[in-house]
């Protein structure tokens, strides 16, 4: 008889990631996960076969769910300006909301690359360059529709952005208050002038 799961697949996934993400990848235990999840270690490896195959479909699922749909309902707008703002908008909220002070799983593990295979690598510069797409396609609509300078370097202008989303994301794990993120956002808005 072949072997089932008896257990949701996607909720163990995001019982991990919250484990991934308040550890990361190196701290978290096996242990940790078999607590967090509910499932003993034969479950885990005989579904996911490695820690390291769990950790690649929390990564994922999360920065599907979490990043890529909110950049779609950004997109949708199609109002750049507002897109970016609402952007740095809900990272603040969800950054002051935050009482763990997690910051972002892909932010994260992008900080601990070196720990990492190439299949982490390449998720992880997936989502962040998908995210300067994100900042270019906005910049070109912009342009387009008169409310961003035709003059505005569209590549540098996206990396600014990014570099801004990574370092809000970094510094409000504890570095940075309120008036510090918004400073943040200040800048970005800045770059569109």
């Amino acid at each position: 008889m072949p072997w089932e799961t008896s257990f949701d697949v996607d909720e163990v996934i995001d019982r991990a990631t919250k484990v991934f993400w308040a550890k990361g990848y190196e701290a978290t235990s096996l242990g940790d996960l078999i607590k967090a999840t509910g499932i003993n270690k034969g479950s885990i490896y005989n579904t996911f076969g490695s820690k390291k195959e769990l950790f690649t479909r929390a990564l994922l699922k999360y920065d599907r769910e979490q990043r890529a749909q909110t950049l779609a309902g950004l997109s949708a707008l199609n109002d750049p300006h507002l897109a970016i703002e609402t952007l740095f908008d809900a990272l603040i909220a969800q950054s002051i909301e935050d009482d763990e002070r997690k910051g972002c799983l892909l932010i994260n593990t992008a900080l601990d690359l070196p720990n990492h295979d190439e299949d982490i690598e390449k998720t992880v510069k997936n989502g962040l360059q998908d995210f300067q797409r994100f900042f270019e396609q906005q910049i070109a609509l912009g342009k387009e529709q008169g409310s961003i300078d035709k003059q505005l370097d569209l590549e540098t202008t996206a990396a600014g952005l990014l570099t801004l989303v990574v370092g809000l994301r970094v510094l409000a794990r504890g570095v940075f208050d309120e008036t510090g993120l918004a400073a943040i956002k200040s800048q970005a808005i800045d770059l569109l002038s």
